[in-house]
């Protein structure tokens, strides 16, 4: 794993749970996962692509906490994929609801908004024209 970058850490109510969807929804690979001792998961480290994302516990010891699972999470994950509208589907499969259906963007992106069952929200988007 590279040791320079930034990395997103998503905290989450059931980390079990990111972890599936993300990987139904985007093709994510669990590299590296930190459980307690009676098994429920702590830390996961999840590759999407190129891209890195760290999914963690809400645990008390941090002062992050879960987003309200009402879309207005300060923070949307903006991710590119070969396929918007085929993502977007494997996401609403997983549990994500569609908050802004996909669309051709005037910048050159085609883009859709999710927000997945832990309440993190996230662009979908293509590159379709210059």
């Amino acid at each position: 794993m590279n040791t320079e970058g930034i990395v997103p850490m998503l905290v989450c109510h059931d980390v079990a749970s990111e972890i599936n969807f993300c990987k139904v929804a985007f093709g994510a690979v669990e590299l590296a996962r930190r459980s307690t001792v009676n098994g429920s998961i702590v830390h996961a480290t999840l590759r999407i692509g190129q891209a890195l994302i760290m999914v963690h516990d809400d645990a008390p010891s941090l002062l992050s906490c879960a987003p309200q699972p009402d879309g207005s999470s300060p923070v949307v994950i903006y991710v590119y994929v070969k396929a918007v509208d085929a993502i977007i589907e494997r996401a609403t499969y997983a549990g994500a609801k569609v908050l802004i259906p996909a669309t051709n963007q005037f910048w050159g992106d085609r883009v859709g908004r999710i927000i997945d069952p832990s309440g993190h929200v996230w662009n979908v988007a293509s590159k379709v024209m210059d």
